[in-house]
């Protein structure tokens, strides 16, 4: 069996690490679903499909974690064609496994086995609450694996967090 694990990854962090060497220690590979590849330089999407998936690449090279696909996935905007697009992007899988509630709907309603992930301390690794701490200049190096942190630093994504962060907008 081979188990698909979508997610956005804005950034790959220590909970998104702790679960894919959890699923590659059961299942023996991972493809990991790269979403709303499309998206990016946005407070919630903030790095672009390449840089999330450098930054996985080398999380996992620094793990010594080889049995795994890297699939970017854009959005489609129709749900009910969405399973078979990701489907024709993506080897062969045989469990879905996502905490969103959407996602999961509509892999069972296409006939996929799906799986709910143990989340590790979901309120601390959280892409959320990762960005929320980069853009207030508050202490997040910790909740990211160190690969990922040197990416970040490489591609200059904390300041570009803060840019992002800023208005033009005038108070009145």
């Amino acid at each position: 069996m081979r188990p698909l694990m979508i997610g956005r990854f804005q950034p790959f962090h220590n909970g998104h690490m702790w679960l894919a060497r959890k699923i590659i220690n059961e299942y023996g590979s991972l493809i990991i679903g790269i979403g709303s590849a499309q998206e990016s330089h946005t407070l919630a999407n903030p790095f672009t499909a390449g840089e999330r998936q450098y930054m996985i690449q080398r999380a996992m090279e620094s793990n010594s974690i080889r049995d795994y696909y890297l699939v970017p996935i854009e959005d489609l905007y129709r749900n009910s064609l969405w399973v078979s697009h990701i489907v024709s992007l993506t080897p062969p899988f045989d469990i879905a496994i996502s905490g969103n509630p959407l996602v999961k709907r509509l892999f069972l309603e296409a006939g996929k086995n799906v799986l709910e992930p143990e989340m590790k301390t979901r309120e601390t690794y959280s892409g959320k609450e990762i960005r929320r701490r980069i853009k207030e200049g508050e202490k997040w190096e910790d909740l990211v694996p160190d690969a990922v942190y040197k990416v970040i630093l490489e591609i200059d994504g904390v300041k570009r967090l803060q840019d992002l962060a800023k208005t033009d907008e005038v108070n009145k």
